[in-house]
């Protein structure tokens, strides 16, 4: 992707300042603790309309919603890739659960944009592994002909 520009890191900044919105916060402190891998879990132990349960669904919502952003690059990937990471151990905890909310929904496109970054993240990361293991060995091949 291009260079990021000014624009980018507004809207770096913006998604950063939302995640300090006060009821946002608890929901990801909640949700970083969130250990449950089933539906029934779920709504057994935090049934809909609970605080708990909007948590769950906050959390992933407003990540799906970045992630869109990231997808329809609306916002340098690059940039995004580099100063965020949450959203990985939201995936990690969630998948079992969005996997079980796609079936009983019939809607396999739910959190597709979290999804999206996350394996977008996982490209990106092997992509700079292989940029810099390509610039040592350029390096170590001046070294070597010095």
């Amino acid at each position: 992707m291009g260079k990021a520009t000014a624009q980018d890191a507004e809207l770096i900044l913006r998604i950063y300042d939302l995640r300090r919105e006060e009821v946002l916060r608890a929901a990801r402190a909640w949700f970083a603790k969130f250990e449950l891998e089933t539906i029934d879990e779920l709504r057994k132990k935090h049934p809909p309309g609970s605080k708990e349960d909007a948590y769950f669904r906050m959390v992933l919502s407003y990540w799906d919603m970045v992630g869109a952003l990231v997808k329809h690059k609306t916002i340098n990937e690059d940039l995004f890739f580099e100063t965020n990471r949450e959203y990985l151990g939201v995936w990690r905890r969630a998948q079992p659960i969005i996997e079980q909310l796609r079936q009983s929904r019939n809607n396999p496109n739910l959190y597709t944009n979290l999804e999206h970054i996350c394996q977008g993240y996982q490209n990106w990361a092997n992509s700079q592994q292989e940029q810099q293991n390509k610039q040592q060995q350029q390096q170590q091949r001046q070294d070597f002909a010095s």
